[in-house]
């Protein structure tokens, strides 16, 4: 019983660090253009070719 009066406040805590995370993600533009670095990856357009 004294374990959860101290893993609770813990549980808590690491709940809210976690949202505070993907708040601060959100702001910042993190999801924005999720589909934009797959495509860009696979069409760039100054691509040379290696060696030769």
């Amino acid at each position: 019983m004294s374990s959860l009066l101290f893993l609770i406040p813990i549980t808590v805590v690491m709940g809210i660090a976690g949202l505070g995370a993907f708040l601060w993600s959100l702001r910042n533009g993190q999801y924005e253009d999720l589909e934009g670095a797959a495509e860009r990856i696979l069409f760039e357009n100054d691509d040379k070719p290696l060696g030769g």
